[in-house]
């Protein structure tokens, strides 16, 4: 049994990307996993944990039991098939039939229960873990070994990253906010020579967006339903841990809209020919959009800014096929040239407003009021 059950993954500096976003863009490809999602480091992890120290007698019976919007689920059902136990995976009742049919094939026992991942967490604990005394609960977000887990992601690319180790910044998208506290424990174990600390860009999807809602009111809270079609960001009260760190001097947190997210994806895929979910392309938006350059550049002028290294997390995702693309391509077609054209007002204002909350917001220049219009 190798070290640890993830695989390290590329690291890549894209020039469709850094074209776009006027920096030098780097791409963590957490599509690459073995269940094509970040989830896997975490949730791998933890499931490892279950077996250091006990006899093969007392692991005869093991069954793992997690709840999840999907990648989660397909992490815990990739991994138990690996090291050759069962799986038990409550989803919502809106998991797309695609994602069930995913889990079914790694051979997990899907359950669909509820309309949000709190419903089904419920049903998984009191229905069925509690019936099980060899069962194990696998959460999808809010666990130390997770995080820890997910913190092994920036490590390799403390190690990847050319020249000098150092990057300026780093972009994730955030549902239950595993990978974004991952990202701040790797942060706080590397401080950089010269002082400064690397931007941490946190995205959401509108109706997904509880990491947000709980920095604008200033205390921890919870949405009163998920109305996003990023499914995967689907939360609706994000990890402690992770409301915590966000916290920090060096966090943004930054909305956008599902049409900008799903265009995302689309033009991810015809700039590096690799698939991702509408959640990554949360993350990847910032880029196409000019929010990154907003929230990062400052007061640094274009060639200050052309020589700063940015990471962008490619979380990866299960749920999207070409097919769904080519949806999100027809429904929110005008989304390019939206794009164009707020990227081109917010690179020649090269202003950055924030809100009172210290949180990200694109003023005049935010694509839903333009779309809107």
């Amino acid at each position: 049994m190798s070290e640890h059950p993830w695989s390290r993954t590329p690291l890549i500096e894209s020039a469709a990307l850094s074209k776009v976003a006027g920096c030098r863009i780097f791409l963590k490809l957490e599509n690459f996993q073995p269940s094509g999602s970040f989830k896997y480091r975490g949730i791998s992890n933890l499931m490892r944990s279950a077996t250091h120290g006990k006899p093969s007698s007392e692991l005869t019976n093991l069954h793992y039991y997690c709840s999840s919007g999907g990648n989660a689920g397909i992490a815990c059902a990739t991994a138990a098939k690996s090291m050759g136990y069962p799986a038990t995976v409550v989803v919502p009742t809106a998991t797309s039939a695609f994602m069930v049919a995913k889990l079914q094939n790694l051979g997990a026992d899907v359950h669909r229960v509820g309309a949000s991942w709190v419903d089904a967490d419920r049903h998984l604990r009191e229905n069925l873990l509690s019936k099980n005394p060899h069962g194990f609960y696998v959460p999808p977000f809010d666990n130390p070994i997770i995080w820890e887990g997910a913190s092994t992601m920036l490590e390799e690319v403390y190690e990847q990253i050319p020249e000098d180790g150092a990057f300026d910044g780093v972009v994730c998208s955030v549902g239950g906010g595993s990978l974004l506290t991952g990202i701040m424990m790797a942060m706080e174990r590397h401080p950089r020579k010269d002082g400064k600390v690397p931007r941490v860009l946190a995205v959401e999807t509108q109706g997904a967006d509880s990491l947000n809602a709980s920095l604008k009111g200033n205390k921890h809270i919870a949405l009163p339903k998920i109305t996003s079609i990023a499914t995967s960001l689907g939360v609706v009260r994000v990890a402690s841990r992770a409301y915590e760190l966000a916290q920090k001097s060096n966090v943004d947190s930054i909305v956008l809209s599902d049409a900008e997210a799903a265009m995302a994806a689309v033009k991810f895929a015809e700039d590096e020919d690799m698939l991702v979910e509408i959640s990554c392309g949360a993350g990847l938006a910032t880029v196409y959009n000019g929010a990154l350059r907003k929230s990062m550049s400052q007061d640094l002028s274009d060639e200050e800014w052309r020589e700063k290294k940015v990471v962008v997390a490619v979380c990866g995702g299960s749920d999207v096929t070409t097919r769904l693309l080519d949806e999100y391509r027809e429904r929110f077609s005008s989304m390019h040239q939206v794009w164009v054209l707020s990227r081109d007002l917010i690179l020649s204002a090269n202003q950055v407003w924030r809100s009172d909350a210290e949180t990200l917001t694109l003023g005049k220049c935010d694509l839903n009021w333009m779309v809107n219009q």
